[in-house]
């Protein structure tokens, strides 16, 4: 998130719930303010013009209990310092304390359901204060713009985050890709993988991690030595499988590692006995199939795909093609008896118009069976997705 996104989000929530609002960070300076009407003090005004609270209001706030607050709290006016009663919402993300949401609790007060839509917007402007506080010599919302740059292969995007001391310049460099299994892609999704890789990134700081979030997936690209994929399982809260591309031997080669990795975890999540993660030069013949359409199928197959009752008969041609055609070994692994498996393979001989002792013909299905995986059309029944 911005800091266009930032003051955004913060006029939208003040305009749903009618009334002004302050964001301020953990030590209480103002990060951001919406524009006022209704009731206001001469402590808003002191802090917008100022972009800080006196001393004195600091101390009083505290005393109300608001840096040990779970949630929303009420905190009382004092006449004294000019402050009118306020509704306050930590804003805090693992744990941590980052910041607070401030209303004026006056002129009518806030309802209870208003309270509520404020404690649920927290999450979202939480992490976007905690990515804030990370990024170190570059404005996160630069950073932003640097690594998704960076990722598309711009000129010039490296040595933007290596002057700003982001990535050390002699190190090689390696990109991961998580991809959710079940979750829809949307803003609660998105949450919760920015939330999975900050948290990522404080633990991983010798590896001078950078990451990024897309609509239906995350980025992280750490230096160094590559990072186990099970880190990023670990931190993320869904269930995701992870692509891993080749280092690259300095930062400029980045995207060339994250459309591999993009493409493994593509795969991972469609080819569920590759495991939980797959990396790219791992793949085998999932490598050279990822950038094949769909239409380049044998032509045979296309109407076994379409009819599930012919299922038994593709699993049995593809265990049959991946043990190099040997009847002994297929038998064993389908537990299957000779003259039915001999069967079968005539069957599909007839059905899909094919000739199994032709090479060429072998070879096409085989790539087609394993293409109609990546792209969802075939599914044996043994398939699971990763755990």
């Amino acid at each position: 998130m911005t800091v266009a996104d930032l003051q955004r989000t913060v006029d939208d929530l003040a305009a749903r719930l009618g009334r002004p609002l302050l964001l301020e960070d953990r030590v209480q300076r103002v990060v951001a303010y919406s524009e006022q009407s209704g009731p206001m003090d001469d402590i808003r005004r002191e802090s917008i013009l100022r972009r800080r609270t006196t001393p004195e209001v600091r101390e009083w706030l505290r005393a109300a209990g608001i840096q040990d607050s779970p949630g929303p709290l009420r905190t009382p006016g004092a006449p004294h310092l000019r402050l009118l009663p306020r509704v306050c919402v930590p804003l805090r993300h693992a744990d941590g304390l980052l910041g607070y949401l401030w209303f004026i609790d006056a002129g009518p007060p806030m309802t209870d359901a208003h309270v509520a839509e404020a404690a649920a917007a927290a999450p979202g402007l939480a992490l976007a204060l905690f990515h804030e506080s990370l990024a170190t010599g570059l404005a996160s919302h630069r950073e932003l713009e640097a690594v998704t740059e960076l990722l598309r292969g711009e000129p010039g995007a490296a040595a933007k985050l290596i002057e700003a001391g982001a990535v050390p310049q002699a190190l090689p460099v390696t990109v991961q890709v998580a991809r959710p299994l079940a979750a829809e892609p949307g803003e609660g999704l998105r949450l919760a993988l920015e939330q999975g890789l900050l948290t990522l990134r404080r633990r991983l700081g010798g590896h001078h991690p950078l990451h990024l979030v897309r609509y239906d997936h995350a980025v992280l690209l750490t230096s160094g030595p590559p990072v186990s994929p099970d880190e990023l399982h670990a931190a993320m809260p869904v269930p995701v499988v992870v692509g891993i591309g080749r280092p690259r031997p300095e930062l400029s080669g980045a995207a060339g590692s994250y459309e591999e990795a993009r493409h493994a975890a593509e795969v991972a999540a469609r080819v569920p006995g590759l495991g939980r993660s797959a990396e790219w030069a791992r793949l085998g013949v999932y490598r050279m199939l990822t950038g094949l359409p769909e239409r380049e199928l044998h032509p045979g197959l296309e109407h076994l795909l379409g009819d599930r009752q012919h299922l038994p008969l593709l699993e049995t041609l593809e265990t049959y093609l991946d043990l190099a055609g040997s009847a002994v070994a297929t038998s064993r692994a389908l537990r299957l008896h000779r003259t039915s498996l001999y069967y079968r393979l005539r069957r599909l001989e007839e059905l899909a118009r094919t000739d199994l002792k032709d090479g060429g013909e072998r070879l096409a299905l085989h790539l087609s069976l394993k293409l109609a995986r990546l792209s969802g059309r075939y599914r044996p029944r043994g398939a699971r997705d990763p755990e």
